[in-house]
């Protein structure tokens, strides 16, 4: 168990924001809402940022520079819709993709994003190939075999799984788990890693029949801490040189299914020897953020910066993309 402190020498400051709105705007022919509805994760794809909904079956390719908004469709789900929530009275039926990795795939740039795991429907991966070309490619996995293997690892998985954060490490992707569940069957909720084999998932993925999933492998659980009374769990994680950066919500939910009362979110750091440091996110006028980051990546042409995306979980608001200053040592002391 590794343990975060705050660090007072550290700041993240949003500095800027943007409401994500598709540019084609809503099509209700393929179900489409005219913004983007859940920000969950975060990648580059290119030099686009891919944005996984955890309660809409699109991915959002967003030009962060002018702000152009395209919508990548995944098949529809049951009755043939896009959107799921509780107003519709599907909330059941949605993907829950809660984290996304870009990987080298047979054309180029390849997005895998991940189901939260947190119930037997949200097992799959998505992969989308081609993405930036007029005829992408986007296929879903059943990886039940995988998560039952992930839920098996109970020091990863905790009381309530929760996948919320992926990166690539060499031939390894690191899995985030989130533990803003409630304590079950002997179990507590937890923050955790773990490492799978990038090449043994992809041999999965492509030939289930023919190859098993990777083992979990180097579980690491930490402790984030609190804010205002309320115990922080990661939503996303990126590279930082040989460090991580991740980001965390405090959420009072009561499991891994259900929205709670988000108090404040934070961006950590933790270095090559697995030490976790962390500074409360605030806004333009200096006050603490109290809105839920989910995803996370640092910006390539701007030093210093990072890209977050605040989910408000509200079907009818527009997620947003915030400019996020990190000031203070987040960079020197890492290496």
């Amino acid at each position: 168990m590794r343990e975060a402190v705050r660090d007072p020498s550290l700041r993240a400051e949003v500095v800027a924001r943007v409401p994500l709105h598709y540019t084609d705007g809503a099509d209700e022919s393929l179900d489409r809402p005219a913004h983007v509805r859940a920000g969950s994760s975060l990648a580059w794809l290119d030099d686009h940022l891919a944005l996984v909904q955890d309660d809409a079956n699109f991915i959002a390719l967003v030009h962060p520079h002018h702000g152009h908004v395209q919508a990548i469709a995944l098949p529809p789900g049951e009755g043939g819709v896009r959107q799921f929530d509780d107003g519709r009275g599907n909330k059941k039926h949605k993907l829950d993709l809660e984290a996304c990795v870009t990987v080298r795939g047979p054309t180029g740039s390849r997005l895998m994003a991940f189901g939260s795991g947190s119930k037997r429907r949200r097992r799959r991966i998505a992969i989308l190939d081609d993405a930036t070309t007029h005829t992408p490619r986007v296929r879903l996995h059943d990886a039940e075999a995988l998560y039952e293997l992930l839920e098996a690892t109970t020091g990863f998985a905790g009381s309530d799984m929760n996948i919320e954060g992926a990166m690539v490490v060499a031939d390894v992707v690191r899995l985030f788990g989130r533990g803003n569940g409630a304590p079950r069957r002997g179990l507590l909720p937890l923050n955790a890693t773990c490492d799978l084999s990038l090449s043994t998932l992809m041999e999965y993925l492509e030939h289930p029949g023919r190859h098993s999933p990777p083992v979990p492998q180097h579980v690491t659980q930490y402790q984030l801490g609190h804010l205002r009374g309320t115990p922080l769990g990661f939503t996303d994680c990126a590279h930082l040189g040989a460090a991580v950066l991740y980001s965390a919500a405090a959420e009072a939910s009561k499991d891994a299914v259900d929205d709670g009362v988000v108090t404040g979110s934070v961006i950590g750091v933790i270095d090559a020897r697995q030490q976790a440091r962390y500074a409360e996110l605030t806004n333009e006028h200096g006050q603490s953020l109290l809105d839920k980051v989910e995803g996370l990546v640092l910006a390539r042409d701007v030093p210093n910066t990072a890209y977050v995306v605040i989910d408000r979980d509200d079907a009818t608001s527009a997620s947003e993309l915030c400019t996020v200053a990190l000031r203070g040592e987040w960079f020197t002391s890492t290496r």
